[in-house]
This record gives C-alpha cells, sequence and structure tokens, in this order.
C-alpha cells in the first residue's frame, strides 16, 4: 500500500499519522473506487491533499468501514466553518476538555461529548 505517515498531532509525543490514499481505501474497505468517493462526498469520510495526493488518516476506518460517528462530526465542523484541512487536524489533535484527542473519544463511543464541544467552535 501507499501509506504515507506525517505527523499532524498538535502534541510532539504524538504518533505519525498514516494517510490512506483512494487506491488504498478501495483495498481495505474492499469497494470499488466510485463507492469510496460517494463515501467521501457523503461526508462517511474526510481525506486531505497535505501530501500532494488526497489522502484519509487511517485511523478514520474501523474493521474496514469509516468510523460510524465520523459522519456527523464531520457535518457538525464544516457547519462551524472547518476546512477539511482544519477539522482533520482537530480531530487527531489532543484536546484538552476531552483528555484526548476528539478521534480517541469517537472511537471510544463518546460521540456527543466530541460533537458537544464542536458545537461550541462555531
Amino acid at each position: 500500500m501507499g501509506i504515507v505517515s506525517e505527523n499532524v498531532a498538535a502534541s510532539p509525543e504524538a504518533a505519525p499519522v498514516e494517510w490512506l490514499t483512494l487506491p488504498d481505501l478501495v483495498e481495505v474497505l474492499g469497494e470499488p473506487l466510485g463507492r469510496v468517493r460517494r463515501l467521501i462526498d457523503d461526508h462517511h469520510l474526510v481525506g486531505s491533499r497535505r501530501t500532494g495526493v488526497f489522502a484519509v488518516p487511517s485511523v478514520f476506518i474501523v474493521d474496514g468501514h469509516p468510523l460510524s460517528s465520523l459522519r456527523g462530526t464531520v457535518i457538525v465542523l464544516q457547519d462551524a466553518g472547518f476546512s477539511d484541512d482544519e477539522l482533520i487536524d482537530w480531530l487527531l489533535a489532543e484536546e484538552e476538555s476531552l483528555g484526548r484527542s476528539p478521534i480517541a473519544s469517537l472511537l471510544a463511543g463518546h460521540k456527543s461529548e466530541v460533537r458537544r464541544l464542536a458545537r461550541t467552535l462555531a
């Protein structure tokens, strides 16, 4: 796979982020390219071109599927005026009020807490 690593999170001890390109997503999700693009268009996944090629952080995929709580959170952040790059950075960075990154909270099943915080950012 063409996985790219980049340290996006604000804290220096944060692990580098693995990015999945479109061909990687086709393989990981087991879906055709058209379906993968639709998942992105419908905000089930969000990505960036910061590495030169469009890619999605691998942490947004759980057990071969987009993280179910990601879509609503992405929409809340976009409604607050965040660009895709800004919302990815926010999701991956440590958030003091949560005691961890918003994506870690989503992965732990705390979507209401994350979305409540996201709404205050507007």
